[in-house]
Order: C-alpha cells, then sequence, then structure tokens
C-alpha cells in the first residue's frame, strides 16, 4: 500500500511517516501494559496489605475494567470530532498515567487505593483511542497486520512488566516499585508532545477535514453505523471474549500464590512467559487473518482456549502449570487485535475511534462483572480451590467462538 503524504505546516517530516507512526505509538503502547500488566504479581501483596477478600482483591480488576468502558464509549465519539488535539490528548494520558501511580504508592486506604486505580484505567483507555485510530487509518488495507503490530508494543510491555516487578518485590516493598513506576511518565511527557503532537493532522489528511458541518456529518455516520448487524454481533462477542480474559488473569494470579505457592519473582518470570507466547504469535495471527479472514483465525483460536483452561484446570496444580501457562499465552492476547480489525471492517475509516470506542466499551463494562463473579466462584470452594471458575471461563471462550461461527463477517482486503 502506498503511503499517504500527509504534509504538515512546517513540511513533511519523520513524524509524518508510517513508519514513525507505528514504531512510536507502540513503542509508548509497551510503558502502558508494562505498569498494567505487573498488577498480576502485585495482586496478593495488594490483598495482604489491605486485609482484602478474594472477592475485594479481583474487585480491583472490575473497577479498572468499567471505569475504562465508561470512558470509551463518550471518548470515541468525541475524538472522531477532535483528531487535531489528538496529540495533546495522548500527551495529556501520559501525565494522567504518572498521577494514577503515584496515588496508588501512596494510599493508604482500599477506597484510596481503587481511585488511583481509576485514574491509571481512565487515561490508559483515552490513550488507546487516537492509538489505534491513527493506525487503523495508516493501514486500511493491512488492517490486522497494523493493530497486531501495536499489539506486540503491550505484549513487550506484558513480558518485562511481570519479571521486572518480581524481581524488584525480591529487595524491596511493593510500594517503592509503584512509585518507581509513576516517575517514569512524568519524564516522558514533552517526548510524546514533540512526537506525536501533528498526528491528528497527518491523519486527517486521509480523511475529510473537519469543517462547520462536522457534527452533523458524524452523527450522520454514526446512525449508519447503529444500523450494522454484524456490528453488534461482533461487540457482544467482544464483550464475552473479555470477560473470560480478565476473569482469567486476575484468577490466575491468586491460583499461582495459593495453589501453585509461587513466590513474587517465580510469578513474575511466569507471567511474563504467559505475556512471550502472545508477543510471537500476535502478528502471525494478525497476518493470517489479513489473508484468510478474520472467523478463520478467530474461532479456532477461541476453541483451542477453552481446551486450555479446561486441561489447566485439571492439571494446573499436578506440574504442567508453566506448560499451560504458555500455551495459553499464544492464543490468549493474539485476538483482540484481529477483533477490532473485524469491526473497523464493517464500518470503514469514518468513524473509526467511534467503533474502537464502543467495542471496548462492551468488552470492559461486561468484563468488569465478571472479575467480581470470578472472584466469587474462586472464593467459595469450601476452603480449598476448586475448577468451578475456570469451568466458568472456559465457557465463555466457547460461547465467543459459536457467536462468532455464526457471524456472517466480510472478506479482508489483503494487499
Amino acid at each position: 500500500m502506498k503511503e499517504s503524504s500527509g504534509v504538515l505546516p512546517e513540511g513533511r517530516d519523520i513524524r509524518d511517516t508510517r513508519g514513525f507512526i507505528l514504531s512510536g505509538i507502540t513503542m509508548t503502547h509497551v510503558l502502558f501494559h508494562l505498569f498494567q500488566q505487573s498488577l498480576l504479581v502485585l495482586l496478593p501483596n495488594l490483598r495482604a496489605t489491605f486485609n482484602l477478600s478474594n472477592v475485594q482483591t479481583t474487585s480491583i480488576a472490575a473497577v479498572q475494567e468499567i471505569v475504562a468502558g465508561c470512558i470509551d464509549l463518550p471518548g470515541g465519539v468525541a475524538m472522531d470530532l477532535l483528531k487535531r488535539y489528538w496529540g495533546l490528548v495522548m500527551t495529556l494520558c501520559m501525565a494522567g498515567l504518572g498521577i494514577g501511580w503515584l496515588v496508588v504508592a501512596l494510599s493508604p486506604v482500599y477506597p484510596i487505593l481503587l481511585s488511583g486505580l481509576a485514574i491509571v484505567a481512565a487515561t490508559s483507555s483515552l490513550w488507546h483511542l487516537p492509538a489505534m485510530a491513527v493506525l487503523s487509518n495508516r493501514f486500511a488495507g493491512r488492517r490486522g497486520f497494523g493493530l497486531s503490530v501495536y499489539g506486540i508494543g503491550g505484549n513487550v510491555g506484558d513480558i518485562i512488566g511481570p519479571a521486572v516487578t518480581g524481581l524488584l518485590l525480591a529487595v524491596v516493598g511493593w510500594r517503592s516499585i509503584i512509585n518507581i513506576y509513576a516517575l517514569v511518565p512524568f519524564f516522558l511527557i514533552f517526548l510524546v508532545f514533540w512526537a506525536f503532537r501533528h498526528i491528528g493532522r497527518v491523519d486527517q489528511n486521509q480523511n475529510q477535514a473537519l469543517t462547520k458541518g462536522a457534527l452533523q456529518r458524524q452523527l450522520f455516520y454514526i446512525k449508519d453505523m447503529i444500523r450494522n448487524r454484524p456490528l453488534w454481533g461482533l461487540i457482544l462477542v467482544a464483550g464475552i471474549r473479555g470477560m473470560a480474559f480478565v476473569a482469567f488473569t486476575t484468577v490466575i494470579s491468586l491460583y499461582a500464590k495459593d495453589v501453585i505457592n509461587l513466590n513474587g519473582p517465580t510469578r513474575g518470570l511466569y507471567f511474563s512467559l504467559l505475556s512471550l507466547a502472545g508477543l510471537v504469535s500476535s502478528p502471525i495471527l494478525g497476518y493470517l487473518s489479513d489473508r484468510f479472514g478474520r472467523k478463520w483465525v478467530l474461532v479456532p483460536n477461541n476453541i483451542t482456549l477453552s481446551v486450555l483452561i479446561l486441561l489447566m484446570a485439571w492439571y494446573g496444580n499436578q506440574g504442567a502449570f508453566p506448560f499451560l501457562l504458555v500455551l495459553i499465552g499464544v492464543f490468549l492476547y493474539s485476538d483482540q487485535p484481529i477483533l477490532t480489525a473485524a469491526a473497523l471492517d464493517l464500518v470503514g475509516d469514518r468513524v473509526t475511534t467511534t467503533t474502537i470506542g464502543v467495542v471496548s466499551f462492551s468488552r470492559l463494562t461486561l468484563s468488569g462483572p465478571s472479575a467480581v463473579l470470578a472472584g466469587w466462584l474462586y472464593n467459595t470452594e469450601f476452603g480449598t480451590f476448586g475448577p468451578i471458575v475456570f469451568y466458568f471461563i472456559l465457557g465463555l471462550f466457547l460461547l465467543a467462538a459459536c457467536l462468532l461461527y455464526l457471524l456472517p463477517l466480510p472478506k479482508t482486503s489483503f494487499r
């Protein structure tokens, strides 16, 4: 696909190229996931510090998911209307990330801890909207690949975060770790502003310039999107898939501590392996979805996950835990970018961030209650762990696979 020639007022420079935009956004994506995935290792420590029940512990993930979902829906519409300010929004999100983690590090009680994590969730969610929209529009013919490469940044953060956090836990407390993490975004604010300040205007050159009638046009496009029935089926699938994902990632953290009896550094290593597998598989599956169609990657992916979760329920505490964790990682992180690409295939480029926001809203608002339910199922096993919570998760993956099979998704335009 020929690269577009969006020319900035100062003249074309490296920040206007697809390569810089893709690499810059992907590298910054690392940071958001590095911090977020560290919570997988720290959840047992937070539970001990604040004397939480398992339901209260998994509610940490629920609060983050629900806050992020509430940001995504109106944020998606707003970002489609405010393309020229995308760079400023991304800069403010980087600042918000640092503020949120600072609140977490200093929190004296559980409600303030949740407040800090809510700030982190809100800024992270808002960041993803312009970032993914730019990549979707700039790589319209290879959308699955572009979004999967972006996902690689998240995978790298998911790999580094648990490993580094686990090692740090061997020498310092969790508050000191979060304090360190809180400082990093503040040092990157000016770099992010320099790199992305024109990113909305670059993207806008590929679309109709915003004029006085922008709101009316955007409402017309949104109305047309609402009438798209296959899109709503895909939105439901994204929600169910999000329920399964969050239920698994929150419960597996407690399972690794309570059942497998892993210490902090070992938990960090294992959760890094979980993400490392996704780093390798994500671009491959994204390419295959561009080449052969989204459905023929997504359906087998979710069926395979359901089988692996079943094996984890049966054999996870019998020495197979690290092996199964790696296999689950191959498929767990790779299909969310493909789901997003499938949704954007259905609507085109005019309501990109609106579509991303609606898909994310469905995924996050459903996954919040799912985390609480998973914590309750984990917590009511007569004093010992039982497999019922894993059966709940694999059922969600199977339901997503069945719905995907029935959806009439369009053919991809690979080039």
